[in-house]
């Protein structure tokens, strides 16, 4: 059995930046074992797989190297970019997505696609994980935001975030394993803030660019800086860049993709 299998760079116009995920269109899902093995073997920190349900409406799984998500923003956006790319879908109306987190609309905006996704509110975190960030950020001072999916923590300023040094193990401890940094954008900078994002639970020690990480920022920094829609900046060694905009319990993530790469699995099936 061969399967084609692509890779786009989401959160960029320019290759070898962004995030980069692999998506492949099935005519039925492999097992989830399969699956699973695949997203390991790409090792990717997401492999999107879909099949279609009907013209313009995709049933969409994500997968880490570890296991299955239930939301994934880079892979939406690079699944959306490659299914109009190759004519899967008619750009003129709405591309829609049966997933786990609900469905999933997205429109296209000239080269940019733009995701609707559910926001995401935090609510307080455990004392013991007050008490691990204190140790994480011995020396910096912080904020825990609270928790969703991540755990969401502010620091002073971009540099902060950038120059933060990860303690993998230490992360993986916190009560979800997953950790979120951001602040506010240098003032002389383009966008509005910044942000930093590590999952090693799920075997991403940093994600280049996370779009679901921003159902969480979108709403607080409008809220922080009176301001809607807002430009963001992810610092992994890659960068990547989107606009967000919160609009009540939802949030649009818009971004450009661009392809890298196409290749076949070649699996031998029992």
């Amino acid at each position: 059995m061969e399967v084609q299998i692509y890779t786009v760079d989401a959160f960029t116009q320019v290759p070898f930046k962004g995030n980069p995920a692999a998506v492949t269109v099935l005519t039925d899902f492999l097992s989830d074992r399969l699956m699973q093995q695949i997203a390991a073997e790409i090792n990717l920190s997401e492999t999107a797989f879909a099949k279609e349900i009907e013209p313009n409406y995709f049933h969409l799984r994500w997968f880490t190297p570890q296991s299955e998500v239930p939301l994934c923003g880079h892979a939406t956006l690079a699944m959306s970019h490659f299914l109009r790319e190759i004519g899967r879908v008619n750009p003129s109306i709405p591309l829609r997505f049966q997933t786990l987190s609900g469905e999933l609309a997205v429109e296209f905006e000239h080269e940019q696609v733009v995701m609707d996704f559910p926001a995401s509110f935090p609510v307080p975190c455990q004392s013991c994980t007050l008490d691990l960030l204190a140790h994480i950020f011995a020396d910096t001072e912080f904020e825990c935001l609270g928790r969703t999916d991540n755990i969401t923590v502010r620091l002073p300023n971009q540099a902060a975030v950038g120059d933060f040094v990860p303690n993998f193990e230490q992360i993986k401890q916190l009560e979800i394993g997953r950790l979120c940094l951001t602040a506010i954008a240098d003032p002389d900078s383009d966008y509005d803030f910044v942000s930093r994002f590590f999952a090693p639970a799920v075997g991403i020690n940093e994600d280049p660019v996370t779009g679901s990480a921003h159902c969480t920022l979108a709403p607080y920094w409008s809220g922080v800086l009176q301001k809607n829609p807002l430009t963001a900046l992810q610092l992994s060694a890659r960068t990547g860049e989107l606009t967000v905009a919160w609009e009540g319990d939802r949030v649009k993530l818009t971004g450009y993709a661009v392809s890298v790469m196409r290749g076949t699995l070649h699996l031998a099936i029992n």
